[in-house]
């Protein structure tokens, strides 16, 4: 078999495995939204769904949901032959304006798109209790969608001889189409993400600034609000 048939099929099979197929589920999941009588952005999407209503059912659930995001990057650092780097502390700081560059104006694309109908409206977790889980899950995308979405994905289209503009587009188109099932604007917000992310990881080689932006962005989304309601605290 040749390279380029063996890459070819890998791709073809590891992202109908993880993202590839997240993202046809996403846009049939919009489509059965855009057709329902609720307009969508009177639709809601909860952060944190229970998979039981038993306690430590719904933990144990959520861990196996979460490790299977983790066994998805190291498939695919597996696949490279190589490991993660070295985490340097100048990751961090990249990793921070990165979530910065990407959540500030991401909240306000956010909030227009609700208000113009575009995007379901987001519900927060309100439950103390749920943060650990909430935090692992965030790890968990942050890991697997950079690893598999940009190093991966990219790496291989490049070993493709495509050009990076191209390697570029397809990882943030990727990206955008498995978060449909948020909205359009989610979407799209995705792909300008997948963009920055993409254009950060071809100019520096670098993948731990943009585990570490993602998994900040999706923390504070997932319990930011939780911060800002103290009446859990009893205040």
């Amino acid at each position: 078999m040749g390279t380029v048939s063996r890459i070819s099929k890998e791709i073809l099979l590891v992202l109908t495995i993880t993202f590839g197929m997240s993202g046809v589920r996403s846009l049939l999941g919009l489509i059965d939204d855009l057709l329902s009588t609720t307009p969508l952005n009177e639709q809601q999407e909860t952060i944190y769904d229970e998979a039981s209503q038993i306690g430590w059912l719904d933990l144990a659930l959520q861990v196996t949901s979460a490790a299977t995001l983790f066994a998805w990057g190291l498939l695919a650092l597996f696949l490279l032959g190589t490991s993660m780097p070295k985490m340097r502390w100048s990751d961090w700081g990249w990793g921070a304006l990165l979530a910065a560059l990407i959540g500030i104006p991401g909240l306000g694309l956010y909030l227009v798109a609700l208000q113009l109908g575009l995007s379901k409206e987001v519900i927060p977790t309100t439950d103390a209790v749920e943060i650990p889980v909430l935090l692992l899950w965030s790890a968990a995308n942050a890991f697997g969608e950079e690893v598999v979405v940009v190093m991966w994905f990219m790496t291989r289209l490049k070993q493709l001889k495509w050009p990076a503009w191209a390697a570029i587009g397809a990882s943030s188109i990727l990206r955008g189409s498995y978060h449909l099932y948020q909205g359009i604007s989610a979407g799209f917000g995705n792909i300008i993400m997948g963009i920055v992310f993409g254009f950060f990881y071809y100019k520096t080689g670098k993948i731990w600034p943009l585990v570490i932006a993602h998994f900040i962005i999706d923390a504070v989304a997932f319990v930011g609000y939780l911060a800002l309601d103290l009446s859990w605290l009893g205040l």
